[in-house]
Order: structure tokens, then C-alpha cells, then sequence
């Protein structure tokens, strides 16, 4: 009854822990659970005089681990190393103000970002309490409106409209950015900056961006609950890159 009882609090203390972590590092957070896990059976058979048990469900099961982890590890490694190409060409794309960087990630539509200027710089968005995200935010709207409809689509997407209801400073609810524009007021994009947008590398073809375009488009449409900022920028950077 006491093993019991402790299984089912520290069940209920990894699936908390698990469900505060942000989206895109769920998958390693998961990974480092079983890994606990399994270490600790191994430990809890070791006591109880049951390690046997273990070695019996080995032998059993070596035929289909023999096969299934080295497919693990070879798809792993082959994935770390076709890791660079696929960020250049659409898994992630960056999106960058003043004061704040974000990126998207194509398949799971997570976006994650960091400050790059001012009281805090250099820390990611996922460590940051609601209070310090209102502070950050009225921040922006003072130095970098680019940066402050960024932010806002951030926390649209990872909080809904719940946080609106505590910001002073915002503008009834509406479009993130609040002044009816759309695009940027940070000028027309560079090729490089339009590059990163989309997630494309240098001499990229009409293919590719028109491929990427459509793939970022189908994550951030407002029809699909996304942003008209971040779908103006995409679009932005579809018409520099084509013109």
C-alpha cells in the first residue's frame, strides 16, 4: 500500500512537472521521465531481491530491442545531423523586433522566443511570470511597437484571451497591436530578414518560397486562430522574395 501510494504521488508530481513545461521541450522532458523511471524499477527490483524479473523480460523482449534501438539511435543522429539544413529550409522560422526575437516551429505551430534588449534581456519567454510578461509588454509598447504586437501574439497563443483582462495598457481586446495596421513599422524587410521569416535559405526557388509561404500560412491565419501581424509578415516576406 505505501509503494502504492508513493507510485501514484509521484505520477501526479512528473505529470504536473510535464504539463508546465513548454510544448517543444516536452518530447526530451518525456524522454527524462522514462529514463527516471526505468532506473528506478531497476533500483525497487534490486532491493526486493526481484531482479530476475528484469533480466527474464530482457531475454524475452532482446529480439525486438535489438532491432528497435539502434533504429533510435540511427534516427536520432541522423536527424541531428540534417538538423541545421532543415531549420534553413522550413521547420522554424524567426521573426525579430527590436527588443524581442520569436520563432515559430512549422510542425507543432509552437512559438518560443527570447528578449534581446532592455531589463531583461537575454531571458526566454517561457521562464518569465505573467507579471514580468505585462511589464515586458508595456515595455514594448513604449520602445518598439513591432516588438509589442509579437508579444501579444505570444501570449495569445499560449494563453488565449485570459490575459487581457489584466493588461492596463491594452486596447479593449482587439487585433494585437491595436492601431489597425497590419504590417510592420519597422520599414520593408531585407532579403535576409524575409529569408528567416519563411525559413529559407539564400538562393531558395520559386517553388520553395511559394512551399514555405503556404506551410506558414496554414499555422498563423487568423481564420485558423492565428495573427494578422504575423500572417502580414509572412506575406511581406513572400512578396520581397518574389519581386
Amino acid at each position: 500500500m505505501p509503494l502504492t501510494l508513493l507510485v501514484i504521488v509521484l505520477s501526479v508530481v512528473a505529470w504536473l512537472w510535464l504539463r508546465n513545461q513548454p510544448a517543444s521541450q516536452r518530447k526530451p522532458a518525456i524522454l527524462k521521465l522514462a529514463l527516471i523511471a526505468a532506473i528506478g524499477v531497476v533500483i525497487l527490483l534490486a532491493v526486493t531481491g526481484r531482479l530476475h524479473i528484469l533480466f527474464a523480460a530482457l531475454a524475452f523482449l532482446y529480439p525486438l530491442l535489438r532491432r528497435v534501438i539502434p533504429s533510435l539511435f540511427t534516427g536520432q543522429l541522423a536527424g541531428a545531423g540534417r538538423g541545421g539544413a532543415e531549420a534553413q529550409t522550413g521547420n522554424q522560422s524567426r521573426v525579430a523586433g527590436d527588443i524581442l526575437e520569436m520563432t515559430l516551429d512549422h510542425d507543432s505551430g509552437t512559438m518560443s522566443g527570447k528578449v534581446l534588449k532592455g531589463p531583461m534581456a537575454g531571458r526566454a519567454l517561457a521562464d518569465l511570470s505573467e507579471s514580468e510578461f505585462l511589464e515586458l509588454l508595456q515595455y514594448c509598447r513604449r520602445h518598439d511597437e513591432d516588438s509589442a504586437r509579437l508579444l501579444e501574439t505570444y501570449l495569445d497563443r499560449r494563453f488565449g484571451d485570459s490575459w487581457r483582462a489584466d493588461d492596463e495598457g491594452g486596447n479593449g481586446g482587439g487585433e494585437p497591436g491595436g492601431n489597425g495596421h497590419s504590417g510592420s513599422s519597422g520599414g520593408p524587410l531585407t532579403e535576409s530578414e524575409a529569408l528567416d521569416i519563411l525559413g529559407l535559405e539564400p538562393g531558395a526557388s520559386r517553388e520553395e518560397i511559394i512551399r514555405a509561404h503556404r506551410r506558414m500560412m496554414q499555422k498563423v491565419h487568423p481564420d485558423h486562430g492565428g495573427s494578422n501581424y504575423l500572417a502580414a509578415r509572412i506575406n511581406e516576406a513572400k512578396e520581397r522574395l518574389l519581386s
